[in-house]
């Protein structure tokens, strides 16, 4: 089928763009190619190319969002609804991609479930909540599937980088007062292609299993790079969210748990150890480094 994936330029829409041209016809539009907030743009590219699914992975950072409301309404909930409203035209799927920032992080050992009442803290997490109403009042053929804490080999957040740091014997910052579901972007695009073929609409958790802080997942990132204990502790700081100064305040408690995905008979996705192995295994190879 042919896929139209918008925000193709981030770390979600490359992934998505690689993992499904192995079988597909795939557009990737960056937001240069396609701007999701202008509704004609919209309506043109899709009405000319006649998708079957769209995958909207355009984004816009959480503290850029609460430095510009306007820019973040626009780009997370005027652009899906240009999408939905384009999709219907031609009777098109949509995949909408949200975020653990939709709940506000106040419970302190359960993870949430699309069963829960979102109560977002920040305006990243008030635009793309509402993103997901848009999308779903208006296209009952959607998914909303929303993630956390994702990383790659292509992202610069700080776990996307803290492997390749540590190689490189730069010190870490890592809070460990804010707690998450991680996810690993291979593993994000392989469970979409299967919710997409069970071709049940909804809102799904898609994430690793289990739940870490920065400082957790930095530490464990060292020892799977076999770095001794005084190596870690000259290399990693441990701080509190206070410290960082960041813009928007974040859920200090969020792991996700998938609902839709177990009705459906899906596996649960790995642990997020057993994915952060992968990922810091790979940024060895790309290094060229190795330890002993």
């Amino acid at each position: 089928m042919t896929i139209l994936i918008t925000g193709a330029g981030g770390s979600v829409g490359k992934a998505a763009a690689r993992y499904f041209s192995v079988k597909h016809k795939v557009l990737a539009l960056t937001h240069h190619e396609l701007d999701i907030t202008n509704q004609r743009a919209v309506s043109q590219i899709v009405l000319f190319e006649k998708p079957e699914l769209i995958i909207n992975c355009a984004v816009l950072g959480v503290d850029a969002c609460e430095d510009d409301p306007q820019l973040a309404r626009a780009i997370n909930v005027e652009g899906p609804r240009n999408l939905a409203a384009a999709a219907g035209q031609v009777n098109a799927e949509l995949v909408h991609f949200s975020s653990n920032y939709v709940f506000d992080g106040r419970r302190s050992n359960s993870p949430y479930t699309v069963l829960d009442e979102p109560h977002p803290i920040n305006e990243y997490g008030r635009t793309k909540l509402e993103g997901e109403r848009v999308v779903a009042a208006l296209l009952p053929r959607s998914f909303v599937v929303r993630t956390s804490w994702v990383y790659g080999d292509r992202l610069d957040n700080f776990l996307s980088t803290a492997p390749k740091n540590l190689l490189a014997g730069k010190r870490l910052s890592a809070i460990a007062d804010v707690a998450a579901s991680t996810t690993f972007v291979a593993d994000l695009v392989r469970r979409l292609d299967e919710i997409l073929k069970q071709q049940r609409y909804g809102a799904y958790h898609v994430v690793n299993s289990g739940a870490c802080s920065y400082f957790e997942f930095a530490i464990e990132a060292a020892r799977m790079l076999h770095l001794s204990d005084n190596e870690i502790s000259l290399l990693i700081d441990q701080v509190d969210e206070a410290a960082m100064s960041r813009k928007a305040e974040r859920p200090r408690y969020s792991p996700l748990r998938w609902l839709l995905s177990e009705e459906l008979g899906l596996a649960p996705m790995r642990d997020w150890r057993e994915a952060l192995l992968e990922f810091v295994n790979g940024a060895l190879v790309r290094s060229g480094a190795t330890r002993d």
